[in-house]
């Protein structure tokens, strides 16, 4: 699976306020052993948040975790974009949505904030731990959330512990090479397509190096990768050190 975030919020991208979603659903997923594919931060423009979406959609692997653009205020795009996307743009009061925000809100629900009960035709609802107005996903792969991170967060952790499944462990090694990428770059063509492999240049007044770092959720296969690297390394009286 390919998992996507997209965190919606003008307000991100002038600085009026500091992203926390993608630190959060990048250690959640990595807990369970989970890749972090892509994540976008966007501003709450429907024809980039329609393009977005649709390109996520497109990928018959993407699971998606969107934070913001739920709400009843004029900029809350989010729920009108998925149904163009998702749900051919039907949409639906959600009954069980309605009742829980006029629960919670009484007269105060209309006319506005009932307005939240209005989503893409057959979504399923996601708690909201804060003020039970819940957020809602589609397919089982595409969950909307509000952008307060009090709210969002436990929605999040109860999709991953719900409906998602840990991956298998997986295997890495990593080591400082005394040495420039374009020393050893002959190397690293040589390693297989299904090995996890980056390298991360230092470049320092007086020294080089390159951190390089493989994984894989075959032990004996990361092993055998990371042996190799090294030992053509030493061939060439390159010296490395962990990292």
């Amino acid at each position: 699976m390919n998992f996507y975030s997209v965190i919606i919020g003008t307000e991100l991208l002038n600085g009026r306020r500091e992203d926390k979603h993608f630190k959060f659903l990048n250690q959640k997923l990595r807990e369970k052993n989970l890749k972090h594919f892509a994540n976008f931060v966007i501003v709450d423009n429907p024809p980039l948040m329609q393009r977005v979406f649709k390109m996520i959609k497109d990928d018959p692997n993407s699971v998606m975790f969107c934070f913001g653009g739920i709400g009843a205020t004029p900029d809350d795009y989010t729920r009108e974009v998925a149904a163009k996307v998702f749900t051919d743009g039907k949409m639906e009061q959600n009954e069980t949505a309605a009742k829980l925000i006029i629960d919670r809100f009484k007269e105060e629900a209309f006319p506005h904030r009932i307005n939240m009960a209005n989503l893409p035709i057959g979504a399923k609802l996601l708690e909201n731990v804060v003020n039970q107005v819940p957020g809602f996903y589609l397919e089982d792969r595409f969950f909307f959330t509000p952008g307060f991170p009090s709210m969002s967060w436990h929605m999040v952790e109860w999709a991953l512990d719900n409906i998602f499944e840990n991956e298998s462990e997986s295997y890495s090694c990593s080591f400082n090479v005394l040495c420039t990428e374009n020393d050893i770059l002959d190397i690293m063509k040589e390693l297989p397509q299904d090995i996890e492999f980056s390298s991360l240049p230092k470049i320092e007044k007086d020294n080089k190096s390159v951190e390089i770092y493989l994984e894989s959720n075959d032990k004996e296969k990361t092993e055998k990768w990371c042996n190799y690297f090294k030992k053509e390394i030493s061939k060439r009286n390159i010296s490395f050190i962990p990292s």
